[in-house]
């Protein structure tokens, strides 16, 4: 019995790798949070539902959308390997006081969680994203973790990615998002489903107004191309 779990465990192990590995050059049809999606709104038979998911390149992608993302979602991504294990103490220092809990998620976790696993918590899942996110540090050049990140990442309802993003609010590519409307896209990126691009809270206008501020003290598109010139994780292959 030991013997076969063990072979499981193997199999299962080989398995992501090869997955995660094909991943670096093969772009995803869909993702695992889409496929969720989809069957949770044919359970609710809600008949206008459809996923909308147009893959682009990273070069086809705005500068200001990649910094945005940074900049509001983890900021060490350059330079960590996977995990932000200052955000992690910050965040189990708030849990235990009894305070509101920030995510201490990095885009490296979110790309194994939203591509490969399931919405909800548990130790389980927390235990095959961590996992995963080491299979993506260890296969993948930053570039792609950060295109994979830009194209599956749902910012509304059936919404993922950045260029479908664009289309939908701003009826144009991601190409030519301004700094102000890639700053609007990432404010919605903690819950696409309760703060709305089309219809931004007060809450969501300051949360972009503090991400421009972000990027601009990262030093905007300069950003990405200082971090490519100094040879930073960012830039390497």
């Amino acid at each position: 019995m030991i013997k076969w779990l063990a072979f499981a465990v193997l199999a299962c192990i080989l398995v992501g790798v090869l997955a995660v590995l094909a991943l670096r050059w093969i772009n995803p049809p869909t993702s695992a949070f889409m496929l969720h999606a989809q069957m949770q709104a044919r359970s609710a038979h809600e008949r206008g539902y459809r996923t909308r998911y147009s893959w682009v390149s990273l070069e086809e992608i705005s500068p200001n959308a990649a910094i945005a993302v940074i900049a509001s979602e983890d900021q060490q991504f350059p330079f960590h390997t996977g995990f932000d294990l200052r955000s992690i103490r910050e965040a189990v220092r708030r849990n235990a006081n009894g305070k509101r809990v920030h995510g201490a998620s990095t885009i490296s976790q979110q790309v194994a969680k939203n591509l490969f696993l399931w919405p909800g918590q548990s130790y389980l899942r927390k235990a095959i994203e961590a996992g995963l996110t080491v299979l993506i540090e260890a296969l993948w050049p930053k570039e792609r973790i950060l295109e994979m990140y830009l194209n599956i990442a749902e910012f509304g309802h059936g919404i993922y990615g950045v260029e479908a993003a664009s289309q939908a609010f701003f009826r144009k590519p991601a190409s030519r998002l301004t700094a102000s409307e890639a700053a609007l896209l990432a404010a919605v990126l903690p819950n696409p489903h309760l703060l709305h691009v089309e219809r931004p809270s007060a809450y969501v206008q300051s949360r972009e107004q503090w991400i421009l501020g972000q990027m601009r003290q990262l030093g905007g598109r300069a950003y990405l191309q200082e971090i490519e010139a100094n040879g930073a994780p960012l830039g390497a292959h």
